[in-house]
């Protein structure tokens, strides 16, 4: 019996010292320069990954990680509380589809813990890390409903100018996730990126999604279509109909409102924006707040028909 128990402990030890960290390691792989995954971990049904730890993260603390991570600390205080506000609201929204009250580290939600903060910003950290929990205290409790459930409140680093509607991205219709303007996100540090690829390059990685029926010599798209905010819904490879998310995921684009030109044995790529482009755009905000939007504000122009509530 003694044996027994004695090896089940140690399993547990392995577990916790070994396994749970290399797993945590690799998925997480660092901080995160975009707010959320792709589809297939925002609705998939691995998109989350659930983790019980003995020291209880506590919500407003977490919050005050993702602010941290995702958001420049010097941004105006306004867009600081609309991000608060908006990755409490994700955390919950998640927690409450776990079931659970155990700590939930989002693969949507970059995070820097205390130590990490330091690293991250050195000199600065009492400044910055001030700032960014005065967005959270001010903000404490409060999160996005709609028809009174928190919503998914999904974000990115910045848009084309317009942000996308959520079914041109993940193919679910969210009445809250609908195109908006965010013309302030033109202004944006580099929201026009052009990026070289070999024609190779192109071929390989795009041959991972199907047969493109031609060789990298012979590579071209054409029949692109467009949604209404610009990004790009269809486009055709080789002989492979894509969407403009998965060229965009395979080739590593900024975002899926690109032009393309060939260019010979190089395709030159230009995109606009950075991410995902439904939801609140982060340098979108930064620009409202600038503009003399407060949080509320902020938030109700990004997400539609939406209300505030405090939690529990």
């Amino acid at each position: 019996m003694v044996k027994k128990v004695l090896g089940v402990l140690v399993g547990y030890v392995l577990l916790a010292v070994i396994v749970i960290p290399l797993l945590v390691t690799a998925i997480f792989g660092g901080f995160r320069t975009e707010a959320v995954t792709e589809a297939k971990n925002l609705f998939g049904p691995a998109d989350y990954l659930q983790i019980l730890r003995p020291e209880h993260t506590e919500l407003e603390e977490y919050v005050q990680g993702v602010v941290s991570a995702e958001m420049p600390a010097l941004f105006p205080m306004e867009a600081l509380k609309a991000q608060a506000v908006a990755a409490r609201t994700y955390q919950v929204r998640k927690m409450e589809e776990a079931g659970s009250d155990a700590v939930l580290y989002d693969v949507g939600q970059a995070y820097a813990d205390t130590a990490a903060q330091k690293e991250k910003w050195g000199e600065h950290y009492e400044e910055y890390a001030a700032r960014v929990s005065q967005a959270v205290e001010e903000t404490a409790g409060e999160i996005m409903v709609y028809e009174g459930e928190p919503i998914l409140a999904v974000f990115h680093a910045q848009s084309a100018g317009k942000t996308e509607d959520s079914e041109n991205v993940w193919v679910q219709e969210i009445p809250y996730l609908r195109s908006v303007d965010s013309s302030g996100d033109l202004s944006a540090p580099d929201n026009t990126v052009t990026e070289t690829l070999s024609a190779q390059t192109v071929w390989e990685k795009l041959s991972t999604l199907g047969d493109l029926g031609v060789s990298a010599a012979e590579l071209d798209f054409s029949g692109i279509q467009r949604s209404e905010a610009g990004y790009i819904q269809q486009i055709q490879a080789g002989n492979l109909a894509l969407t403009g998310l998965e060229v965009r995921t395979a080739l590593g684009l900024r975002s899926a409102d690109f032009t393309v030109q060939r260019q010979g044995e190089d395709f030159v790529f230009t995109t606009k924006g950075y991410g995902h482009g439904a939801g609140m755009s982060q340098y979108g905000a930064k620009a409202l707040a600038e503009e003399g939007m407060d949080y509320h504000e902020i938030l109700s122009h990004y997400y539609t028909g939406i209300s505030f509530e405090k939690t529990a």
